[in-house]
Order: C-alpha cells, then sequence, then structure tokens
C-alpha cells in the first residue's frame, strides 16, 4: 500500500472504530497517535489525496468533520494483514509441540521482563 506506519495506524483506527460504530474525528485521530492538530491535517490531506479517506460532515456538530476510510483502502489493509498472519500461523506451525512451549515460554519471560511493572521509575519510593 506504500503507507508510512503514521498512515497505517490511522487507517487501523478507522477500520477498529467502524467495526464498533464509532464516528471517528480529526481530532480524535490526534489524541490516538499523540500527534499535533497540524501534523493530523497533514496526515489527512494525504490519505484523503490518495483515496484512503473520505471526510464527511459530523451528523450532529456542523462544525466538525468524521472521516471515514474508503472501502477499496479497507479490503486492501484487511487482505494485507490476512497475508501476514497467514505467514506467522505457518511460522508456528512448523514448530514441534516442544518447540512451542519454548518459544511461548520464552515470550511470557520477556513480556515480565519488559513490563511497565517491572521499571525502577514505577515503584513508588518506600519511606525510610
Amino acid at each position: 500500500m506504500k503507507l508510512s506506519n503514521q498512515d497505517m495506524r490511522a487507517l487501523h483506527y478507522l477500520i477498529t472504530a467502524k467495526r464498533q460504530g464509532e464516528l471517528v474525528t480529526p481530532g480524535m485521530i490526534s489524541a490516538h497517535l499523540r500527534i499535533s492538530a497540524a501534523s493530523t491535517t497533514k496526515l489527512l490531506n494525504r490519505l484523503e489525496r490518495d483515496h484512503h479517506i473520505i471526510r464527511l460532515l459530523h451528523p450532529t456538530d456542523r462544525r466538525a468533520f468524521r472521516i471515514e476510510i474508503t472501502e477499496e483502502t479497507e479490503a486492501s489493509a484487511k487482505q494485507t494483514v490476512g497475508k501476514l498472519q497467514s505467514r506467522r500461523f505457518h511460522a508456528a506451525a512448523r514448530l514441534t509441540s516442544s518447540e512451542r512451549e519454548t518459544v511461548t515460554r520464552f515470550i511470557r519471560d520477556m513480556t515480565e521482563e519488559i513490563s511497565l511493572k517491572n521499571a525502577p521509575w514505577s515503584h513508588e519510593s518506600q519511606p525510610e
């Protein structure tokens, strides 16, 4: 699809929101991506220019817009993700049961090691 990581994150957000029946505004995209309003405008202009999104009037706030992903881009994004998921499945399927147990244990251990609850700064200082 030749989109940046930021573009893909925005499109993923739009797909997820659509699935949940939510209307998405530029401000919601800005908050989700943690980018400025100016950066959001540039992102939306680029996505609209390339026919990935459409801007529509918000149904209850005439001052606002809602953003929707085009059907073509949604289908393409789902196909891309589906292919990646299929490749992950095939990689996992090639492992023996013992190998899967080892990988699972490693991933769980790594997740625990890098979790925020184990970060030194996440613990409140204890009074002495």
